[in-house]
């Protein structure tokens, strides 16, 4: 895993993603080992879209792209109330997600979150 100089920007693309979140690991970003990009991370934001019940959440940080390797939380198993938000991260406690490594997500129960992140993708 390569940590690339940012001193020497050649492009800064900006990224929102929203994706439903499973009981199983659910991809929200991946840089790819040997990218040469690092992605900067704004915020995370999940969503519980269930009316009635609410969800328990993780957010890791994974040692791999893909999902892969180890996963390291950020967030661990937090309850999120029935439509309500919960923000993991924001500009305030931004981080860096260096090449080969990935952020997931998982759900107590199907259906019910939304996840939402937005990050630079820096080159």
């Amino acid at each position: 895993m390569a940590n690339p100089n940012i001193v020497s920007v050649t492009s800064i693309v900006g990224n929102t993603l929203s994706a439903a979140v499973l009981t199983t690991a659910t991809q929200l970003a991946s840089n790819a080992a040997s990218s040469g990009k690092v992605f900067k991370i704004n915020s995370i934001v999940i969503a519980n879209i269930d009316g009635t019940s609410a969800a328990d959440v993780t957010v890791n940080i994974y040692s791999a792209a893909a999902l892969g390797g180890t996963a390291l939380a950020i967030a661990s198993t937090i309850s999120v109330p029935a439509d309500a938000s919960l923000i993991v991260t924001d500009k305030t406690t931004m981080f860096y997600l260096l090449e080969n490594q990935s952020i997931g997500a998982l759900a107590s129960a199907a259906g019910d979150l939304v996840a939402t992140i937005s990050f630079e993708e820096i080159t």
